[in-house]
């Protein structure tokens, strides 16, 4: 589709061009071994959406230690002998013309199901007050255990490179480890990782400097950051950051040698939002039981969901930050404003998948390109579909959430049967990852 702005090439950085302006958000399930290694289940996941046309794909969340994973059964990037994996993997992708870009993390307070490796509580974050939706426990950690996550994240970008993937992501956004002292509305450190907004970003810019001294200029690497915190689901709790603050951020990460910026919003996930969209309240009321004893809201926030006179209290709180912002393109304002400030690569996320929406964006200077997961999830081939003359893809993503909310318990794919002939068509599709090969 010559001309088309949607399919023209972009280079990220000075080493890394994609095909074309979309990337696979991050997004997986629970698809990998307890003890953080990669299976073929997780490349069926990966090449499904090569095969679709995405010119990127970033990684779902990777910790670059084992006690950093959100959830058990997610791979990791935290050991030298994980490296042959995550090339196979990256192989598989760069098959499809696709280009693999890992997702360098690490969850600090915001876990949701710890496993055998990481289940003593408290974990590690920039504040020992504990988490306000779910109240996951933590502590606060000294400055000697900050100079060894720094380090770990550096160890993890070799990795990377040496599997011969395209580049590293560090996700500094939606309330993982970095958002915990970006974050005004959360991080209450009195020492210089607190305090003023250079102070709370020091961690940040610590990991990019140690990656840029340990893999050098030319490697590619982007970060993830929350535009706006919006951290005050609870009405109680700070609202924590601004745009503003965000702007100053990002150009901190260009000065140290950030490619790119990937702009989201919210400062914890999922987020009223993040990833924009329902929230189906009778289906969390049978999945959210597996997240019960993981934070000390979680019983209470359990009854909220099970019984359906309680249900319109947190409906309230969730949906009352929704009103009047639209579902697709959510923080597209704020990547705009983002991108006016940097001179590097702006990449916007939030529930695109409109084909003129995103041209529109593109032609008008708002980002250079967009981030896609749950439109992706829903149609693995949109980009295709988009080649092919559409507008939207034939059967749309309803943006239920469906697939977020079955994540804890079953496989991740897309649960909204209306998109389907039959139950049988969409359970056949979500296990299709486990015997493609």
């Amino acid at each position: 589709m010559s001309g088309d702005i949607l399919f023209s090439p972009l280079k990220l950085g000075k080493n890394l061009r994609i095909k074309n302006r979309v990337l696979r958000s991050n997004i997986s399930g629970r698809f990998d071994n307890d003890d953080g290694s990669l299976t073929q289940t997780r490349i069926n996941w990966e090449t499904k959406f090569a095969k679709g046309g995405v010119g990127a794909i970033i990684s779902s969340y990777v910790p670059v230690l084992i006690e950093g994973r959100i959830i058990a059964g997610y791979a990791t990037i935290h050991t030298d002998e994980f490296i042959p994996l995550w090339e196979k993997l990256g192989k598989a992708v760069h098959k499809h013309r696709a280009k693999y870009i890992l997702q360098l993390s690490h969850s600090g307070r915001q876990m949701d199901l710890p496993g055998i490796h990481n289940q003593i509580r408290p974990t590690l974050s920039s504040t020992s007050k504990a988490e306000s939706l779910h109240g996951f426990l933590c502590r606060a950690m000294s400055s000697g255990e900050i100079g060894w996550l720094v380090e770990a994240f550096a160890q993890g970008a070799r990795r990377a490179r040496e599997a011969g993937l395209d580049g590293v992501e560090l996700h500094a956004a939606n309330g993982y480890l970095f958002t915990q002292f970006l974050s005004s509305g959360i991080n209450d450190r009195r020492d210089h990782y607190g305090g003023s907004l250079r102070n709370r970003a020091r961690f940040l810019l610590e990991v990019i400097s140690a990656i840029r001294a340990t893999v050098g200029p030319d490697f590619h690497l982007q970060v993830k950051l929350s535009a706006i915190d919006r951290n005050n689901v609870l009405p109680w709790e700070g609202k924590g950051n601004d745009l503003a603050d965000t702007i100053k951020v990002a150009k901190w990460c260009e000065a140290l040698g950030a490619d790119a910026i990937h702009v989201s919003t919210g400062s914890l996930f999922p987020h009223p939002l993040n990833p924009p969209g329902d929230l189906p309240l009778e289906l969390l009321a049978v999945t959210y039981d597996a997240m019960i004893s993981s934070g000390v809201h979680g019983f209470r926030n359990f009854l909220l969901f099970r019984y359906p006179m309680l249900r319109p209290i947190f409906k309230w709180l969730w949906f009352r930050m929704k009103r009047g912002l639209p579902v697709e393109g959510v923080s597209t304002p704020e990547a705009a404003a983002i991108k006016k400030a940097v001179s590097i690569p702006v990449i916007s996320t939030g529930g695109y998948q409109t084909a003129s929406t995103i041209r529109t964006g593109l032609e008008n200077g708002h980002f250079d390109a967009v981030a896609i997961a749950r439109s992706l999830v829903a149609n693995n081939d949109l980009v295709k579909q988009w080649q092919g003359g559409r507008e939207l893809p034939e059967r749309p993503c309803t943006y239920c959430n469906k697939c977020l909310l079955n994540a804890p318990k079953n496989p991740m794919g897309c649960y909204e049967e209306s998109r389907f002939a039959n139950h049988e068509e969409m359970v056949a599709e979500l296990m299709s990852v486990y015997s493609d090969r």
